[in-house]
């Protein structure tokens, strides 16, 4: 069915994947129809709304209701070991081919479900939908699944594309202040990429979101501002996705920040004054580093780095790596998108341009305690 509102990603001409936009859950209904079995695998923390799509699917479709499992979506419990449990749910269902694998949740349900099915029976057909600001602006689009491995982040995964993703502010009313703040950092980070055709999504991002921060009177008062954003967000990722799904060249930029926030994840799991640290604050601080990083190399605007912290302060994101960088080195050296010794950092020009340039992790950490101690 042709849909001219939605994004797709495309592959040798094909779409192979859409980002469809709704203003209310109930909208996913009609994308449903034309599957057999369906099989939702739903986060433990949004039984409300894994809840609403089953009945609907048991009363108004029953032969199509495959079954629905709960799991735990913590950094902890993405490993193996859950796909495995996903399968085993997948293959007592008696899920076939022709079966639908739904996925309802923030970025590791996504991750785990998409990788469950993935590889049960070498691929069945998978959708989503994500929960928190996060999945919707970056985790649940573009292909990536995998989970972590000896307390590494993403270590073991495929790259393959769900059949559509649908993105509905609803489900965003239920997140916490924090939750919510924590997925800002990936928005902010694909506008800091591509500020739009006018230059102006960045702002506008910042600014939508400073509000929510600021105001506390719930999200449900900016979701009309905040759904063209989060669609905006979803269509670079998409774009880029198009063009090089499986990261050989311009797929490398979303990594933005990614390999400082890796690292700092690591070393969080391990240390008691780094517990508690979510994707998106390891990412607002990664951020910050690889402007420090850009500064250093006389790339970016001088003022970039100070800006952005100005900015993410405002929004109510942390900016302050808790580890030293001779810390997070060994943490880095291992990162999966390093290449022997070198690593491709992202490293912003300014708000709306980045680059990519080859350093080794101790260039790097040198670069940034000169720049720091100059400051």
């Amino acid at each position: 069915m042709e849909r001219h509102n939605d994004i797709e990603i495309i592959e040798d001409g094909k779409v192979i994947s859409r980002i469809v936009k709704g203003a209310h859950l109930d909208g996913i209904f009609p994308l449903l129809a034309p599957y057999g079995k369906i099989f939702v695998v739903h986060d433990s923390s949004v039984s409300p709304i894994a809840e609403k799509v089953s009945s609907y699917l048991e009363e108004s479709f029953p032969a199509k209701f495959g079954g629905i499992v709960s799991i735990e979506a913590t950094e902890k419990s993405k490993n193996i070991d859950t796909v495995l449990d996903i399968c085993s749910f997948l293959l007592e269902n008696k899920a076939d081919r022709n079966s639908l694998v739904l996925g309802i949740g923030g970025g590791i349900t996504t991750d785990m479900t998409g990788f469950a099915a993935s590889v049960y029976k070498r691929g069945v057909h998978f959708a989503f939908i994500p929960t928190t600001l996060l999945s919707q602006v970056d985790a649940a689009i573009g292909g990536k699944t995998g989970v972590n491995f000896l307390h590494f982040k993403n270590m073991l995964g495929v790259i393959r594309q769900p059949d559509f993703t649908f993105l509905c502010p609803e489900p965003l009313e239920t997140l916490s202040e924090r939750d919510f703040v924590s997925g800002s950092a990936e928005m902010l980070k694909t506008f800091i990429l591509d500020n739009g055709p006018e230059d102006n999504w960045y702002g506008q991002a910042c600014s939508v979101l400073e509000k929510i921060h600021s105001h506390k009177d719930g999200i449900s008062t900016y979701s009309k501002e905040l759904l063209p954003l989060i669609f905006a967000a979803a269509s670079v990722k998409a774009g880029v996705v198009s063009r090089d799904q499986f990261e050989k060249g311009e797929r490398r930029l979303l990594n933005l920040g990614h390999t400082f926030a890796h690292a700092i994840e690591h070393l969080a799991s391990n240390a008691t004054e780094g517990k508690g640290i979510t994707h998106g604050e390891a990412v607002a601080m990664g951020i910050v580093l690889a402007a420090e990083l850009s500064s250093s190399l006389g790339i970016s605007e001088a003022e970039l780095p100070e800006r952005l912290k100005e900015d993410f302060e405002k929004v109510g994101l942390p900016y302050e790596c808790p580890f030293t960088l001779e810390a997070m080195k060994d943490a880095m050296s291992i990162d999966k998108k390093a290449e022997g010794n070198i690593i491709h950092f992202i490293l912003p020009e300014k708000i709306g341009h980045a680059l990519i340039k080859d350093l080794t992790v101790e260039e790097a950490i040198d670069l940034i305690s000169k720049h720091t101690f100059d400051i």
